[in-house]
């Protein structure tokens, strides 16, 4: 193999492929970037096993082949190199990499050893606006679970419901729900999607007015967006039944401010995040919300406006998972509901049912 390709072009998609390289595995073809040539096109390629992502991008090539290079190397010297012409040619089992008067080399892998990536996958689809796929993916993925205590909520529940698609995450403290509308489909989709993948997919979306069609066929998903396609495992297994979660009645609501109280909670977290528990307590009352936490460092009390309908509330939240709702929210204002000081806080929208947030409270000794 032997090409020339720009530094700039060559950096922007080793930089995307490496996403998907294995960090800690026993297999070393996993932790590889794969490099194929062919006519004028030089193809990147990289899988850890559950995700990965192919991306294209011109060169001159000389002479045809492949080859698999470390990608964490790889991509951390071709970084490096953006504002040079770069040419890379394949000797025995390595790569020289040449570019102004200098020249470097890497040990490579065979590139037979590298896993066979299927991209026929086209059985059902969702189109949606780039813009909505990337507020549904940063409204949501936040809440799937980091553990893997139960693998299957550490991804994101894709439903299509007529001409809506739905995602859900939950970690058992909190849960997110938004929907947007679709532009089209084939088949109604119900699927688990690492929350990795998604975020993976919101890094690479375009302009906003973009459609962007997710193929999904038996546990596979694919998406391809200009020159780099993406595919992913999806989770097996039944997700968690939220319908039963999502409380129907509330003895209390309150609209407020977003960013008065999404401030408000801030000042208070810098303190609250000292404590364990991370508490912060929410005395809901006629006209005022009183946000206060207390710790061995010291205390902070505000109060925000509010219209409240409704009995009093005293109840005490995660600062984080307050925090995290609010900052994915556009809104200038937000619904807040509660039903006591032991039951789940419920974040929506004044209008309309684009996203609902449910945040488990925290119990306090009295």
């Amino acid at each position: 193999m032997k090409l020339h390709c720009e530094g700039i072009e060559l950096s922007d998609g080793v930089m995307k492929a490496v996403k998907a390289c294995a960090t800690k595995t026993t297999s070393p073809i996993l932790e590889c970037i794969r490099l194929s040539a062919h006519n004028d096109t030089l193809t990147l390629l990289a899988t850890d096993g559950e995700i990965a992502i192919c991306k294209a991008l011109r060169a001159e090539v000389l002479e045809e082949g492949a080859v698999c290079v470390p990608g964490k190397y790889f991509s951390d010297f071709i970084k490096k190199l953006e504002n040079e012409q770069i040419t890379l040619a394949t000797e025995g089992d390595t790569l020289r990499i040449t570019y102004g008067e200098a020249e470097s080399a890497l040990q490579t892998l065979n590139a037979d050893d590298f896993p066979q990536i299927d991209f026929e996958i086209r059985e059902q689809n969702v189109q949606l606006l780039s813009k909505d796929l990337k507020e549904l993916i940063a409204q949501t993925t936040f809440c799937c679970a980091q553990d893997d205590s139960r693998p299957i909520l550490k991804g994101c529940l894709l439903c299509t419901e007529g001409d809506f698609v739905r995602f859900t995450a939950l970690d058992g403290y909190r849960m997110a729900v938004c929907r947007r509308p679709i532009c089209g489909k084939e088949g109604d989709l119900r699927i688990v999607c690492p929350g990795r993948t998604l975020n993976e997919i919101g890094r690479m979306l375009g302009a906003d007015e973009d459609v962007v069609c997710i193929y999904v066929q038996k546990n596979m998903l694919l998406v391809r967006i200009d020159d780099t396609i993406l595919t992913s495992r999806l989770y097996e297994g039944e997700f968690v039944n939220v319908a039963g979660i999502i409380p129907h009645e509330f003895a209390s609501v309150a609209v407020v401010d977003k960013n008065a109280l999404d401030e408000s909670v801030e000042r208070a977290s810098i303190l609250a995040r000292t404590d364990k528990n991370s508490v912060i307590t929410f005395d809901v009352r006629e006209g005022s919300m009183g946000i206060s936490s207390n710790t061995s460092i010291g205390r902070v009390d505000e109060t925000v406006r509010i219209a409240l309908t409704g009995k009093d509330v005293l109840i005490a939240l995660n600062c984080k998972y307050i925090s995290d709702c609010l900052s994915a929210i556009g809104d200038a204002q937000v619904r807040i509901s509660f039903n006591g000081s032991i039951a789940p806080c419920v974040i929506t929208p004044t209008e309309g049912d684009s996203y609902l947030y449910l945040v488990l409270p925290v119990r306090t000794t009295a």
